[in-house]
């Protein structure tokens, strides 16, 4: 496993998932809010957009976490290019941005009606800005009296120099007064003691709703198991299925006794409604999935990759005495319990788990209803981790989310599809997740190009059908798509380095490179969070960084924007940046 650094409104959860699954024409959201004050204002844009009707309340878009945003009627295949797009400014402020930036258009604040960006940053911080004058309108801390952002754990700089809120919120537009956005926040208090909490916060001032019992002190037993909150981050972004936050949780690097936790928590009473272990008789098999969100389907369930751990090998079954590590994992929520339904592991899983070649580096993407030649529909999901000890090293696997395959010592003969050659190149594997976009699932491993694979009759083709001209650096890239329904198609992608680069390319054809952020010179360059996810909304990218979100759109709206960054009332000192990794480094960070 491994720890790391690294965001359509509508009212009912429930109604969002069917949506999504039958149409995939909408964002599926998530989102809430109520309270008091929270923080300053924001002057901006004296000629401000039209209010907009998309938001982006979870990470990567929807619960199936396909990246792609289907209502975007600015950015096209024809304006997305140096000349007229590029950097507009940025949002500073005062810590890593490793959570993916969420949205929500025509949001009224403060008695004005603003399209707003949410942020959240390693110092503990969450910041509404105005999403198109990249002005402040609240700032609030999440910090306890006399707390600070976690230090590093156990000498793991995977995440640094602190650790405060590291993965992608949520938000309920429907919950509260205003709307609620959720987060999970890591403190240390002054005698030393490590605490993790969930934060129900109003959308308008960023207030504490104290009627949801905000904030509340996450804690879990399990199988006679205690969670430990100094020994486990909540790095993978938050799932919000019926009514249920839904967390997964990681170890700092593979320091200490940890296990493979996942919680539930009430959205309106913020009390834990169900936990599993799923390595409660052994150890490690924690959840990460470089940042990516616990996904799930039309039906309630969730799924994920977990990391390296302890695995049962019970032949064809599901696990003798509950220990899924290294597995691609189905929970069912039922009965408002959390219980493993289903599961994939590789024939070779334990020998991989050993070498710390596990599938937990990479995210699960959900995929929509799919039909073959004979009619027949199939559910299915799609994940990718590191390379393999032994070949074939690259593989995708394809699960069918109503029998997924569960374990033979063999062979992997019992999964849908497994590509194992002419598929993924480099020499690591996923430290990403896909994205999925009119028949077809982006991917971008590590030292590879992003390749395009189309789907026919319900399986993935290979080879890919397009790939990128560049290739991705440790740890590759998790792409996301903007569109207008099935048109104007753009993937875009963001490359790690000293200096971070933003490109975009035609999703029919990744050979197509209509932009990146290079080519104008030093007039568009950022500096970089490896993990980031990039967020399309209204016309702008949004991408975070060390220090702020960069923010790229089409450059006639710069005059408005004066291309500067619009600093904000900032409670803590700004943090350092993180350290470039070391490149193929089988933990992030390192």
């Amino acid at each position: 496993m491994e720890a790391a650094p690294i965001f359509g409104r509508q009212s009912n959860p429930g109604v969002r998932i069917i949506v999504f699954f039958a149409a995939l024409s909408l964002l599926v959201g998530c989102g809430g809010g109520s309270s008091s004050g929270g923080g300053g204002g924001g002057g901006g844009n004296p000629n401000p957009p039209p209010p907009s009707s998309v938001s982006v309340l979870t990470y990567h878009n929807d619960v199936g976490r396909t990246g792609q945003n289907l209502n975007e009627t600015t950015l096209t295949t024809s304006n997305v290019n140096s000349t007229n797009f590029g950097l507009l400014g940025s949002a500073a402020v005062d810590g890593p941005v490793d959570g993916e930036p969420l949205y929500v258009g025509g949001l009224t604040v403060n008695g004005a009606v603003h399209n707003v960006l949410f942020v959240v940053t390693e110092n503990d911080s969450v910041y509404a800005f105005d999403a198109d004058a990249l002005s402040s309108l609240w700032h609030q801390s999440v910090l306890g009296s006399n707390e600070t952002p976690s230090n590093e754990v156990d000498g793991c700089n995977q995440v640094m120099p602190t650790i405060g809120i590291t993965s992608t919120p949520v938000i309920d537009t429907s919950a509260g007064a205003h709307g609620t956005i959720f987060v999970v926040a890591m403190t240390k208090d002054s005698s030393g003691n490590y605490h993790q909490r969930l934060h129900a916060l109003d959308l308008t001032t960023g207030a504490e709703q104290s009627q949801l019992n905000s904030p509340a002190t996450i804690q879990a037993t399990y199988s006679g198991l205690v969670f430990n909150p100094e020994q486990y981050e909540e790095r993978s972004g938050l799932l919000l299925l019926n009514g249920v936050i839904y967390m997964g949780w990681t170890s700092h690097c593979d320091s200490g006794a940890y296990n493979g936790w996942v919680m539930g928590y009430s959205e309106s009473t913020l009390q834990q409604t169900s936990v599993i272990n799923v390595t409660p008789n052994g150890g490690q098999g924690a959840i990460w999935m470089a940042g990516a969100g616990l996904a799930a389907d039309s039906s309630g369930n969730i799924y994920f990759l977990d990391g390296n751990g302890t695995f049962d090998s019970t032949p064809g079954a599901l696990q003798a005495n509950g220990d899924y590590g290294n597995a691609f994992i189905k929970l069912a929520t039922a009965g408002g319990t959390l219980s493993v339904s289903d599961f994939f592991a590789t024939y070779d899983s334990v020998a991989n788990s050993a070498m710390d070649r596990d599938l937990g580096s990479g995210g699960a993407l959900v995929l929509p209803d799919l039909k073959d030649g004979a009619g027949t529909t199939w559910h299915l999901a799609v994940g990718a981790g590191k390379t393999a000890v032994e070949s074939p090293l690259n593989r995708i696997y394809v699960v069918n989310r109503d029998s997924m395959g569960k374990f033979n010592s063999s062979n992997d003969n019992a999964i849908y599809q497994e590509i194992t050659s002419n598929g993924l190149n480099g020499g690591t594997g996923v430290y990403a997740m896909p994205a999925y976009f009119n028949n077809t699932v982006y991917y971008g491993a590590v030292g590879d190009n992003l390749r395009a694979f189309s789907i026919v009759n319900a399986k993935l083709v290979s080879p890919a059908g397009s790939t990128s001209t560049a290739s991705f650096a440790y740890p590759g890239t998790t792409p996301s798509i903007s569109a207008n329904g099935a048109s104007n198609g753009i993937v875009w992608a963001v490359e790690n380095g000293n200096t971070g680069v933003l490109h975009a390319y035609d999703a029919t054809n990744l050979a197509t490179e209509l932009y990146n952020s290079n080519q104008a010179g030093n007039r568009d360059q950022f500096s970089d969070n490896k993990f980031i996810t990039p967020m399309i909304a209204n016309g702008k990218v949004y991408v975070g960084t060390p220090s702020s979100v960069a923010v790229f759109g089409l450059l006639s709206q710069s005059a408005k924007l004066l291309r500067k960054s619009y600093p904000t009332s900032v409670l803590h000192a700004r943090l350092p940046m993180h350290l470039v990794p070391r490149s193929g480094s089988s933990t992030p960070g390192n």
